[in-house]
């Protein structure tokens, strides 16, 4: 038996960092339905991609963070997404940026194997506070982003599933806009829920960590990375389960390589 959509709550579990994976899924919470996603995790930097050119570099950062994301049906092709996190990297402690998406979805073909989705997605994030800027310890960019997606799920009847979104995310002056990429393929069940996946971003521009003449707004960084990662989601009651997650940046332009963990709880209160 596949899970029902409202179980499925599972895209933003490690959004509260800017690299997180795809900002949407290919799941809708129904009509009515609410879901609600606690998570703790934290992200073990070993080393520093400087550029496209330059390597890298022997620096090291852990971050920690805590986050909560909710998903609401207002219709049964139409949901809406917040997400808002808090993270602690070194003296660094603050509330990053807020993230709201619309998700619609445009089109729904069964064939004799499964069902093939396709949805369009937009949304805004911003920053929440005056969070410091000017370090390798800093949180975020505090730039303003008006994001759109596109995305195509197929979900077989066995409860597999795969989806693939990208779309081009315009960034508030001086944040380079970007590009982003993100294929997941999983499995559905009523007794399990698993994933992974491939994300990616390509900035267009920017300035880079040991760029000449040195940056003097950390805003104006280009960020690139990629990134793969997994999630296991096991329901412990008809609206509650719990989640384990794990991801491992590999290459980049201006970020920290290494691994994420995280933890969590995703509680659905369902009137339909």
């Amino acid at each position: 038996m596949v899970l029902r959509k409202g179980i499925i709550t599972l895209c933003l579990l490690s959004s509260c960092l800017l690299f997180a994976q795809g900002r949407i899924d290919g799941f809708y919470r129904g009509k009515n339905n609410t879901s609600l996603v606690l998570g703790l995790g934290f992200e073990d930097g070993t080393s520093y991609f400087t550029g496209e050119t330059l390597g890298k570099l022997d620096l090291s950062r852990s971050v920690f963070y805590s986050s909560i994301f909710g998903a609401y049906g207002i219709t049964r092709d139409l949901d809406v997404n917040v997400a808002v996190p808090y993270i602690v990297s070194d003296d660094n402690a603050n509330f990053q940026d807020i993230a709201i998406y619309l998700k619609y979805r445009v089109l729904k073909v069964l064939t004799t194997n499964g069902r093939f989705e396709f949805s369009m997605a937009g949304g805004i994030s911003t920053n929440l506070t005056d969070y410091d800027l000017g370090g390798l310890n800093d949180i975020g960019q505090q730039a303003t982003v008006i994001d759109t997606r596109g995305l195509i799920h197929y979900q077989w009847n066995s409860g597999w599933f795969a989806t693939a979104q990208s779309g081009f995310s315009f960034k508030s002056n001086p944040t380079p806009n970007s590009i982003p990429f993100t294929f997941k393929t999983g499995k559905a069940t009523s007794n399990w829920y698993y994933d992974i996946y491939y994300d990616f971003q390509h900035s267009f521009g920017g300035t880079d960590y040991l760029s000449t003449p040195r940056p003097q707004d950390f805003r104006n960084f280009g960020v690139n990375f990629q990134k793969v990662g997994g999630t296991v989601f096991r329901p412990l009651t008809n609206n509650f389960g719990i989640y384990a997650s794990l991801s491992y940046v590999f290459d980049g332009r201006n970020i920290f390589q290494g691994a994420g963990y995280g933890l969590g709880a995703v509680y659905n209160f369902r009137r339909n």
